[in-house]
């Protein structure tokens, strides 16, 4: 008897150890995770930038400052030879080779530094530019000796200046991975996610209940039951493809349109709210039904005015998972086009537009280095707009939850 309880004893411990290491073990993975993300990504969120001393008084560029206030300013500048003077302003401070040391977008700092202060054209000023990707890598520690040469002669002028890049949170997609930014990405997925809301929630819930409520119990709701718990468990690009077939091919709505992607994620997740709305129903005591029915309450009123405000916790809960698992998707919206280069935030449910996801596959995707910091940047939000939500359901659950 004392072996056989000693034996129990060794297996109990034997079982809480191996408890222990698993939660240590996936702790870890996700402290990996998380270390390698912000290690990457915390970059993307600056921009290193150099003092370029331009002499537009020199340069004496054909337009004046009266033409630079108001909104016809960018037509003004279009063709003034705002590239040649940033080009050849590089050379002039940094060398022959002073082309390489900026961005191929740096001129629109020049155009931009005019616009803000059009007393400039008299003048000689010096404005900060951002750097190319392949000084930026030297920048960084990396990059050939040629680069590094560069950085280590502009860092004794003290020509270096980082700050934090608010661009890359108000600006859209761009071929230039120094003016790159998520606002189109987040605007998109902000449309897409507000489609999905409006079409899953409702129709989910109004379901759950009709099947929980009202539904017969025969073998065409066992049916429908069944067909539901598959449903949840397709895999998402298969729903990339129903969006394809139906809401493109033939009902020809817009490609690459915040409106066809909700809808299709739409479809995605609604499964899966209306599993955890009819949990949520079903969790409500049948004597909260029954004390209704007797005071005289009808059928409808007892499901809107008693079981419904108590299983609302659980119901969205289930939905704010749902749409948190939407928005993390690539796949489905692949499939529907969503992957076309968006230059600028767009302006409506049918504008051609894109989401976090996508433009993070697109980024990945890219042969520049400098886009790598912008893609672990771009999933350090991605990650923090799904905490939020993962922390709203939370908050939602304790803050209504009922306990019996």
């Amino acid at each position: 008897m004392q072996r056989r309880i000693r034996r129990r004893y060794a297996a109990e411990r034997r079982f809480k150890f191996f408890g222990l290491a698993a939660i240590v073990l996936s702790a870890g993975f996700l402290a990996f995770l998380l270390i390698v993300m912000v290690s990457n990504g915390i970059g993307g969120f600056t921009r290193t930038e150099v003092k370029l001393p331009v002499d537009f008084a020199q340069a004496q560029l054909p337009v004046s400052a009266s033409q630079l206030q108001g909104p016809g300013a960018d037509m003004a500048l279009a063709n003034v030879g705002i590239e040649d003077l940033t080009d050849n302003s590089a050379k002039a401070a940094f060398g022959p080779d002073g082309d390489l040391v900026l961005s191929d977008s740096a001129w629109t700092s020049v155009r931009d530094a005019l616009k803000d202060d059009p007393s400039l054209l008299g003048k000689r000023a010096e404005i900060d530019v951002p750097i190319s990707s392949d000084l930026q890598e030297a920048f960084d520690g990396n990059g050939t000796p040629e680069f590094k040469a560069m950085v280590s002669r502009l860092k004794q002028k003290h020509a270096f200046d980082q700050n934090f890049d608010t661009g890359f949170l108000t600006k859209a997609d761009a071929t230039d991975p120094t003016t790159v930014g998520i606002w189109g990405a987040v605007k998109g997925s902000f449309f897409t996610m507000l489609v999905t809301l409006a079409i899953a929630f409702p129709i989910g819930v109004l379901s759950a209940v009709y099947l929980e409520e009202y539904a017969p119990r025969n073998r065409w709701t066992d049916l429908i039951e069944v067909s539901i718990n598959n449903l949840a468990a397709v895999p998402s690009i298969i729903f990339g493809l129903l969006g394809l077939a139906v809401f493109l091919s033939f009902f020809h709505l817009p490609r690459s349109a915040a409106l066809v992607g909700g809808l299709t994620l739409a479809l995605m997740i609604m499964p899966v709210i209306v599993i955890a709305s009819r949990n949520a129903i079903k969790a409500v005591p049948p004597s909260i039904r029954d004390a209704a029915l007797g005071v005289g309450a009808s059928r409808i009123q007892v499901v809107f005015h008693h079981v419904l405000p108590l299983a609302l916790p659980g119901i969205l809960t289930g939905t704010i998972i749902g749409m948190a698992r939407a928005l993390g998707e690539t796949a489905p919206l692949l499939m529907i086009g969503m992957r076309a280069f968006i230059a600028s935030p767009p302006e409506g449910f049918t504008d051609p537009a894109t989401v976090l996801p996508v433009q993070i596959f697109l980024w990945s995707d890219q042969v520049s280095r400098g886009f790598v910091e912008r893609t672990s940047a771009a999933i350090i939000v991605l990650l923090l707009f799904l905490l939020a939500m993962n922390a709203l359901a939370i908050y939602l659950r304790n803050r209504f939850e009922t306990r019996w």
